[in-house]
């Protein structure tokens, strides 16, 4: 029974050493298996060649089992895989580093991400319109995702006043251009990543040709008048928009996507308020840890537009209290009329 035993290990271990596929030495074990049945159910029970396999069938029944349990197992593990990758799903293009493979680990495991939704968060470009108070996490937490282009624009420069909320900028980096202090931090946390700095003011003349060049944009202004502007390009290009707000301690946030159904931001905000209705954070003030909250939730959000995760803010809007700790959503549906998205 031990020679029959060597020899099976042979043929399998053997056969895979000199090339042989898989199929062919799962075929002659096959038939190896059928023979040796066959010789213990045709000899007589005294028969020397019966008594040198074990003298019995019922081991070797019992060997075949299990590894027919072993095969279907397997088959099963396949199938299932089969299924979870759509057939039409194009791959990914791009590979990852062993360093990469570590650091996304985490990611990787997660069913809703996986391999395939890492490497879409590679390949993917995302603008981030202002690198303040909400712009300064989602650059932190998009370059530490992996996310393999990220534009950042913005025309102001790191103040004093900026570092008890702006968290990606430094004491040190005080008179810098916000753009590059961000880009500086970012690559030191991610060297995997490629930034594109614009250090200029986000205008009409550019606003179209720039956010076309990206899979999706995310607002952190604090005016109405780039907000609009930011929009519109997004509406134009068909790319989805996450836009965040913040007061004093409330923040709000949503996903505007006309082109997949739900409303743009005109939709909901047709008009800019009044001079004195909406203050900015100088006038009004804010908390320090909610810019942190609301950009870091956009974050969240860019991340499962990209890897198609659960489900996003479209059609919702988000409101935070944290002086209170309340959460709450509302409902928003696209405008008849609108002068943007024409819903």
């Amino acid at each position: 029974m031990a020679a029959v035993l060597i020899i099976a290990v042979a043929i399998w271990f053997g056969g895979g050493l000199l090339g042989m596929p898989r199929g062919l030495r799962a075929g002659l074990l096959t038939v190896m298996f059928v023979a040796l049945v066959a010789l213990h159910m045709v000899f007589p029970s005294d028969h020397p060649l019966r008594l040198a396999t074990g003298g019995s069938a019922a081991p070797w029944l019992l060997f075949g089992g299990f590894a027919a349990l072993v095969a279907l197992y397997r088959m099963g593990l396949s199938t299932l895989r089969a299924r979870a990758t759509p057939a039409d799903a194009a791959p990914a293009s791009g590979s990852f580093s062993d360093s990469e493979l570590n650091r996304y680990a985490r990611h990787i495991v997660l069913r809703e991400v996986g391999g395939a939704g890492q490497k879409a968060l590679k390949n993917a470009k995302v603008l981030v319109v202002g690198a303040g108070g909400l712009g300064a996490p989602a650059l932190q937490y998009l370059a530490a995702a992996g996310v393999g282009t990220i534009g950042v624009i913005d025309d102001d420069e790191v103040e004093n006043a900026n570092l008890q909320r702006q968290v990606i900028h430094k004491d040190a980096s005080i008179g810098t251009p916000k753009v590059f202090s961000a880009q500086a931090e970012m690559t030191a946390q991610n060297p995997h990543v490629t930034v594109r700095p614009y250090h200029r003011r986000l205008t009409d003349e550019i606003a179209a040709e720039l956010v076309a060049d990206y899979d999706l944009v995310l607002d952190g202004t604090d005016n109405f008048d780039t907000r609009y502007r930011i929009n519109a390009a997004c509406v134009a290009a068909g790319v989805p928009l996450i836009s965040g707000a913040l007061s004093q301690w409330e923040g709000q946030l949503s996903v505007f996507d006309p082109a997949r159904g739900a409303p743009c931001y005109r939709c909901i905000f047709p008009k800019a308020p009044a001079a004195g209705l909406a203050p900015s954070c100088a006038e009004a003030g804010v908390i320090g840890p909610l810019p942190g909250v609301i950009g870091t939730m956009m974050a969240l959000e860019a991340i499962k537009l990209i890897t198609g995760a659960g489900s996003v803010l479209r059609g919702q809007m988000m409101i935070y209290d944290g002086l209170y700790g309340e959460n709450r959503q509302i409902a928003i549906a696209r405008r008849r009329g609108c002068e943007t998205c024409g819903g």
